[in-house]
């Protein structure tokens, strides 16, 4: 199948449209200033804009004062919301998992007769390289190696509480069990659950705008809950939280891999580490992502995914064939049978001894993808038109959910067999950002694969800010698919200048506290987006 793009709101077949009388961009400023122009929502983008850019000058005058402020307020939010976001996460997996089964699955978004935009390898591609590439370049090695830590160090109680981050109960001294149950609550965080997260937001998004023929923002999957509300205040309110949340999940994301990419280039070229080398790289990637902007989405977003995807497999077929192969071909059946059963432990919200990993770890990771959901939700919905809601969610959920489990098992694995096999413990020792390059350097041709592995952070890096800005343009131009470019380069600028702020004042806990409040709002929205998402399929034709 040729990769195509018809009119996305010209439905082809049977549908069941919303009757509104509100047309997309009727509340739009439109601006014309020689080849220039803007065509914006006037509350939702005047708003979040202002609101973003006095976040970024306040941050960067305060930067020694706010750096406890952002500290502060992680710890709380995680401290005390773990149980609500744990919880959050099951809900997403019984909804996605109840509409693929269920009758509902038949509906196909774009209408009865809707052929899909894109190939699979294309569609594929860009689920993957959209939803989460730097975190996976960042976490590969460090997550399994931490839990496989500390599960060996077994639990340690003081006052009545424990102290150790193992998860669950720990495998105290086996290498084996400590093995597993560390791949296990690594394979939990980026397996099922945050792509249902991803899929639920991703399906209404599609739904709404493809079937019903309303505008493509988040506003729209809440029509049957608020009715023609949806277009005052109560929608201008969601639209401004899914932009905020967007911006500063993305900005986690890049502080995640200017770190990483600095550390690489201080192993490399000896390039000096601190702020000011993440902070120019930051200005240099989002000057790139600017060129990948005015592009365009087929041009510039689906060409850096599939190139993303070609070096991302080559890097790991390297590590495949260059490291304990056996081990990391049986370990990803392995783990896959550990994650099945340690997943109803790992996933209770209830009545955890494990604090420190449900609270520091999944708590986190939980708001994070959250707050990532509006983002990556929106552009999945883009590029999905014409597959059935079945094919959508066993799609989204499975297929990126397996290749995680390969990527992490790959890079896991090899780093956790080089702890116990080899006595190898350089990259147990070494910083987060430098761990995949520590694992990396044990084995052959290290400096061309921790190169690669540089350029991998860099295109991931390029393409999150690319879509990102796309994304939020959409949703602050009242869902005009197809706004001026100048307000793209205006969002892809401000996601930079949001990393730039959150480095210089704290650092990765700043990125984290950021993304973690942002995504405890949207978490409500996403929440009571599933029951609008239930009650706007349950009315659509459903073909044999």
């Amino acid at each position: 199948m040729s990769d195509r793009k018809p009119d996305p709101m010209v439905p082809d077949g049977a549908v069941n449209p919303i009757n509104t009388d509100y047309k997309v961009g009727q509340d739009n400023i439109v601006v014309k200033v020689g080849p220039l122009g803007l065509d914006i929502h006037n509350r939702v983008f005047a708003i979040s804009g202002l609101m973003v850019v006095a976040f970024v000058v306040l941050t960067l005058a305060f930067q020694n004062q706010i750096e406890p402020l952002f500290s502060g307020l992680r710890h709380w939010l995680t401290a005390n919301l773990d149980g609500f976001f744990i919880a959050a996460g099951n809900v997403f997996i019984l909804v996605c998992v109840g509409l693929a089964v269920s009758p509902l699955g038949r509906v196909r978004l774009g209408g009865t007769e809707a052929t899909p935009d894109y190939s699979y390898l294309g569609w594929f591609s860009m689920l993957f390289a959209a939803g989460m590439g730097i975190g996976l370049m960042f976490f590969g090695v460090s997550e399994p190696l931490s839990h496989f830590g500390s599960a060996m160090g077994g639990t340690t109680v003081e006052n009545g509480v424990r102290t150790d981050w193992a998860p669950l109960g720990g495998a105290a001294g086996d290498a084996e069990a400590a093995t597993r149950l560390g791949m296990a609550a690594t394979i939990y965080h980026w397996a099922l659950h945050p792509w249902a997260m991803y899929a639920t937001i991703a399906l209404g998004l599609a739904l709404f705008s493809f079937n019903k023929g309303l505008p493509l923002t988040i506003r729209s999957v809440f029509y049957p809950l608020l009715g023609e509300r949806v277009w005052g205040w109560p929608g201008h309110c969601i639209d401004i939280l899914a932009v905020l949340a967007t911006l500063f999940g993305l900005a986690t994301s890049l502080g995640y891999g200017a770190s990483q990419a600095s550390s690489g280039l201080n192993y490399l070229f000896d390039v000096p580490l601190g702020t000011t080398t993440q902070v120019l790289l930051v200005l240099g990637i989002t000057a790139v992502a600017l060129a990948s902007v005015v592009a365009g989405l087929d041009a510039g977003v689906k060409r850096l995914s599939e190139i993303n995807m070609a070096l991302a497999l080559l890097l790991m077929l390297f590590v495949i064939a260059v490291g304990p192969t056996l081990d990391i071909l049986g370990g990803f059946f392995s783990n896959l049978g550990a994650y099945v059963q340690y997943l109803p432990a790992l996933s209770n919200p209830v009545g955890r001894e494990d604090l420190n990993y449900s609270q520091g770890w999944t708590a986190f990771y939980w708001a994070w993808w959250i707050s990532w959901s509006p983002f990556v939700g929106m552009f999945i919905a883009r590029v999905s038109r014409g597959r059935t809601v079945r094919e959508f969610i066993i799609s989204v959920l499975i297929i990126p959910s397996l290749a995680c489990v390969l990527w992490m098992t790959v890079f896991g694995e090899t780093a956790i067999g080089q702890v116990v096999r080899d006595g190898y413990d350089a990259a147990v020792k070494a910083e987060l950002p430098l761990q995949l390059f520590a694992m990396l350097d044990a084995l052959p041709l290290a400096q061309v694969t921790s190169f690669i592995a540089i350029v991998l952070v860099v295109v991931f890096f390029v393409t999150s800010s690319d879509s990102g800005s796309l994304v939020i343009d959409v949703i602050s131009a009242g869902g005009k698919v197809d706004a001026p470019v100048p307000q793209r380069v205006f969002w892809a600028v401000f996601q930079g200048l949001v990393a730039i702020a959150l480095i210089l004042g704290g650092g990765l806990v700043a990125l984290q506290a950021m993304a973690v409040s942002t995504g405890l709002p949207f978490a409500l929205v996403l929440l009571m987006s599933s029951v609008a998402v239930i009650k706007g399929l349950a009315s659509e034709p459903r073909p044999r």
